[in-house]
Formats: C-alpha cells, sequence, structure tokens
C-alpha cells in the first residue's frame, strides 16, 4: 500500500509524540528555565559592565554579581544536561516501540507477504528507518516548542527597555519559520524520494551480498556491480539536492538574523550617542538579540531532522497499514507441558497471493507421538502444509485444531513454545556451536547439548571442531556442509524438548553417508514427540507410522508403506521414479 501523500507521515509522528508527551514537556521546560536563566545572567553581566566602566562601582560591591553569573552558568550546564537526557529518553521510548510494532507486523504479515518484499528494503526501514526518527523526537519537537517560547520571553524584558529594537525584532522574527515553511515543501519531497532510493540500493545491495558466489561462477559480478554504483550514484544525486537545498536554506536564516542583530546593534549605537538610551540597557538588549534569534536558528538546524523523519516515516507508514491477520487467541490452558498435542486438519485450504491455490480441503489428523511423513510431487503442497502446522500461514478456510481447539483461539506464542523445526537449509545464526543450540533455552547445561548431538549423529562433528561448542560457525554455518548444518538442526530440536516438530525435506540433495546419519537422528527426534516429515527421499519415510501423499493441493492417498506400494497408486509410482521425486 503506497502512501499518496505527505500529510499521513506527518500525521503518524504527531501520533507517536503523544507516547513521549512526558519527556518532551520535561525536555522543553527545563529548556525554557535555561532560557530564562540566561536573561538573569544577561541582566547580571549588563549591571557589572555599566557598573565597573561608567557608575565607578568598587569591585568588592560587584562580587555578588560575578557569584551570581558563575552560579546561574554552572545550572544552566546541568540543566543543559538534563534536557539532553529527556529528549534521548524520548527518542529511546518511541524508537523501541516502533521496532516492536514492525516486528510484529512482519510476523503477522508472515512469509507469503515477504516473499514478495526485498529483505534489504525491509532491514532499510526497521534499522536506519527507525533510527532517522531520533533527531525528529529528541531535538526538532523540544526545538520547535523552544522556537517559540525563548524569544517571546526576551520579548518580553526586551520591550519595556527599548521598544524600538523589541519593534524590529517582533517584525524580523516571523521571516524565519515562514521562510523554513516555504523551504520545507520542497525538501519534503526531495527527502521522500531519497529514502526510497536509499531503500532499492539496500535491497540491491543485500541480493548481492548474499549472492555473491552465484555472480562469481556465473562471471556476473561486474554487472553486478555496475548496477549497484548506477544506484548510489542515483542517490548520492539525491543527497546532493537534500543538501544544496539545507545550505542554502541555513544561508538565509543566517543572513536574516545577522541583519536583523546588526540593524539592532546600529540603532542601539546612534542611540546611545544622542543620549537617548542608557549604557546598561543598550548592552542588555545587544546581549539578548543573538539570544533572541539563536532558538530560530537553531530549529532551522534540526529543521533536516523532520525531513528526514518523514522521509523514513513514509516506508514505515506503509509497512504498518499493509493488511495482515494477526494471532489473537489468549488461551494457555490447551497444551500439557511434556506431552505431544493432538492436531487435526478439517477442511484446510489456502492461496498464496496472486491466487495461487496451494492446499485444498485437506482433511488429516495426527496422534499424539505419531511419526507421519508427507510425500508428493514438486509443487504439491507439502511445504505449504508445514508453515502452517507452524502458524507461520494462515488458512483461507478451514480449521486448525490443537487438542480440540482451534488454532486461532490459541495464544500463538504458547503453541510455539511446544514447537520445534528443522527446514531444509537451517538457518545457522552468526555465533557459536552452542548459542545456535540454545536459542530459545538458558538452562541447558553442557551435559544435555552433548546428548542431544550424540542423539541427532552430531557429536563427533562437534568434538572434532578447533574449539568444540565454542566453535564459531560464521553466518549461515559457512563452516559446516548441508548434512552436518541439518544435524545441529536436528540437535537444536532436541534441546529444545518441542513436542511438534516439523522436519522439512532435510535429506534432500544429501549424499548416502549423510542421509543414513539423517535417518537416524530423525528417529531419535520422533521418541516421544509428534513428528512431521516432508520428504523427497523414502529412506525417510519407510520407518513413519503413516505416509500421506499429496498431489495437486490435495491428499490422494495414506497409510503404511506396505499399504500404499500394494495399492499402486501415486506413492508406488514416486517409488519406481516415475516422476523423480521419492527414489526407490
Amino acid at each position: 500500500m503506497q502512501t499518496s501523500s505527505t500529510a499521513r507521515p506527518r500525521d503518524w509522528l504527531k501520533q507517536e509524540s503523544r507516547r513521549v508527551r512526558t519527556p518532551v514537556s520535561w525536555a522543553i521546560g527545563l529548556g525554557l528555565a535555561s532560557g530564562v536563566l540566561l536573561i538573569l545572567q544577561a541582566t547580571l553581566l549588563a549591571h557589572v559592565a555599566d557598573g565597573a566602566i561608567f557608575q565607578g562601582t568598587p569591585l568588592a560591591t560587584l562580587w555578588p554579581a560575578f557569584a551570581g553569573m558563575l552560579a546561574i552558568l554552572l545550572v544552566r550546564a546541568g540543566l543543559t544536561y538534563a534536557v539532553e537526557r529527556c529528549a534521548f529518553a524520548a527518542a529511546a521510548t518511541v524508537k523501541l516501540a516502533i521496532r516492536d510494532r514492525l516486528m510484529r507486523q512482519l510476523e503477522a504479515l508472515g512469509l507469503a507477504w515477504q516473499r514478495d518484499t526485498q529483505t534489504g528494503d525491509i532491514v532499510n526501514s526497521v534499522t536506519d528507518g527507525v533510527e532517522h526518527l531520533e533527531a525528529y523526537y529528541a531535538r526538532y519537537l523540544p526545538q520547535t516548542a523552544l522556537a517559540a517560547l525563548i524569544p517571546l520571553a526576551i520579548l518580553a524584558v526586551i520591550l519595556p527597555i527599548d521598544w524600538v529594537s523589541g519593534l524590529i525584532l517582533l517584525v524580523t522574527a516571523p521571516l524565519i519559520p515562514v521562510f523554513m515553511i516555504f523551504i520545507g515543501k520542497g525538501a519534503e519531497k526531495l527527502n521522500q524520494r531519497q529514502w526510497r532510493r536509499m531503500g532499492r540500493l539496500s535491497g540491491h545491495f543485500l541480493d548481492a551480498l548474499q549472492g555473491l558466489t552465484t555472480l562469481k561462477v556465473f562471471n556476473l559480478g561486474r554487472r553486478e556491480a555496475r548496477l549497484i554504483e548506477r544506484l548510489s550514484d542515483d542517490y548520492r544525486a539525491s543527497t546532493m539536492k537534500v543538501l544544496r537545498l539545507a545550505f542554502v536554506s541555513s544561508l538565509v536564516l543566517e543572513f536574516l538574523a545577522t541583519v536583523s542583530i546588526a540593524m539592532v546593534a546600529v540603532l542601539i549605537g546612534f542611540r546611545l550617542l544622542w543620549g537617548e538610551l542608557g549604557f546598561e540597557a543598550g548592552f542588555l538588549v545587544l546581549l539578548l538579540a543573538p539570544e533572541f534569534y539563536l532558538p530560530l536558528r537553531n530549529m532551522g538546524s534540526v529543521y533536516h531532522a523532520r525531513m528526514e523523519a518523514l522521509g523514513a516515516a513514509e516506508r514505515i507508514v506503509e509497512l504498518l497499514d499493509t493488511p495482515a491477520r494477526p494471532w489473537s487467541g489468549t488461551r494457555r490452558d490447551v497444551l500439557t507441558p511434556g506431552e505431544p498435542p493432538r492436531v487435526a486438519l478439517e477442511g484446510l485450504s489456502y492461496a498464496y497471493p496472486g491466487g495461487v491455490q496451494a492446499l485444498s480441503d485437506i482433511d488429516l489428523s495426527i496422534a499424539p507421538g505419531e511419526t507421519l511423513a508427507i510425500v508428493g510431487p514438486s509443487g504439491a503442497g507439502k511445504s505449504t502444509l508445514a508453515l502452517l502446522l507452524l502458524g507461520l500461514l494462515r488458512a483461507e478456510a478451514g480449521r486448525l485444531a490443537v487438542n480440540d481447539v482451534a488454532l486461532d483461539e490459541l495464544d500463538i506464542d504458547t503453541w510455539r513454545e511446544s514447537l520445534a523445526w528443522v527446514p531444509q537449509q537451517p538457518r545457522l545464526f552468526f555465533g557459536t556451536v552452542r548459542d545456535n543450540l540454545c536459542l530459545g533455552r538458558d538452562d541447558i547445561d553442557d551435559a544435555a547439548l552433548w546428548r542431544s548431538l550424540e542423539q541427532a549423529q552430531a557429536k563427533s562433528l562437534v568434538a572434532d571442531l578447533p574449539q568444540g561448542l565454542d566453535t564459531p560457525l560464521g553466518e549461515r554455518g559457512v563452516r559446516l556442509s548441508g548434512g552436518e548444518a541439518q544435524r545441529l538442526a536436528i540437535a537444536r530440536a532436541l534441546v529444545r524438548e518441542a513436542t511438534f516438530v516439523v522436519a522439512d525435506e532435510v535429506s534432500a540433495h544429501l549424499d548416502s553417508d549423510n542421509e543414513r546419519a539423517l535417518v537416524e537422528a530423525l528417529e531419535a527426534l520422533g521418541q516421544g514427540r509428534s513428528l512431521v516429515i516432508i520428504a523427497h527421499r523414502l529412506a525417510t519415510v519407510r520407518h513413519a507410522d503413516r505416509i500421506v501423499v499429496l498431489d495437486g493441493g490435495r491428499i490422494r492417498e495414506q497409510g503404511s508403506h506396505e499399504a500404499l506400494m500394494a495399492a499402486g497408486g501415486l506413492y508406488a509410482r514416486l517409488v519406481a521414479g516415475a516422476d523423480g521425486e521419492v527414489p526407490a
């Protein structure tokens, strides 16, 4: 869903500011107190200068004023620190809340939506996009209020002393925000365009980085480098336009402020010369005039934070507004810890975005502790069924029940706490073997880890690594072969002590030695828990309690290996190698 105008990101930023109203209000209040103390400090300085230069006041009499200025200086330093702390707290609160909502939204959108979206663009929005909101809440919002309050306080002091200077300040001050608004109209569009280019660049760069080996093998590295170079150059040109606009804006703001201060200084100088104004009053006005424009100039310097926030918010709002079907169940009393659940699929159907029907009218029951194998030709819907069981996809029609309670009624986190997943290409994260085995378990000891590794036929594999359990694996487990990664994933499922496990085509494309080790590991994994095996290879199917054959998104037959072979149907043809999917 594309955001058609800048109004929605702007309104969204304002809505999010409500959650940090308290720290922002404190930042504004403390900043205003610092401004009032600045006025008092300037008043004391003007009094000391007039007394020392023109009135001949003894220095002993002026010491209290010096002490007062020093005390004010220290208090203002403390207030400045407190303002920074409040602003930081506001920004941190907003960033944490928005990242949490984004992650929940991405989880609710599911895998089907993510397949049509560049990962780099999503990562860019969740990381850099949210970071670009910090300056808006920590700098821009407090400074906007202070740009109005502090000049008003200074004007209230100057007008009774020198109405001419006050009038100059009153007339010239509105020119700065008016000019900023005028410039801002073009800057918003430029920043949003720049952010979209950044998203495309991030997506292409991450794709190229992840597929670097493939690009090198096909000798396409230079072509991809030229593409990234072109995207980078587009982003550079867009950035330069924004910087040029920011430079011109800052130049005009400084010019207006400088000319206004010069006008005040010239008029005060003439009136001092003509005797129409006392030195103390004139000096005080000269001290306060730059401070009158300083909050306005500071607002100009942080105005780009608003532009960047609008650019980042456009993509964030788009992500948050994408229609999703979040899990809303709350029941936690359905599952018994340590006991495999009874799972039933009743008339289950699912279609991917675009209308591709993956499953139709699936009726299937999985008994507690049963090992169920699901086989079928490519595109039969096997992996889709696995994702539905895991709660990573939601059925379009029908019912998925756990212990006779619809999954929609369960607290999804409670269901997932009883699950483990061993995909065809297991995700091993950057870290050590121990880190990858202990996902979701902080209370496991080394003895339990080694037992799980032994059951998964991976004990000798880990023992032979240079640092054993503490050996770094690298991103995606680059130090391991496919079969070794599979066995570690099975060990991870054993460590988790899940009661319902889904293994998706774990033996595909493996050699015979790795396949035998995996079969033994799967048999261990199926002890005392429900196990669903999505299989291409017969070796992982023979030991299953029951085999379900899918084709065209429907269940065609089911039964034991012997019964299905005797029936001479699709399963028997697959075993005979007719479709090349389940060779004997």
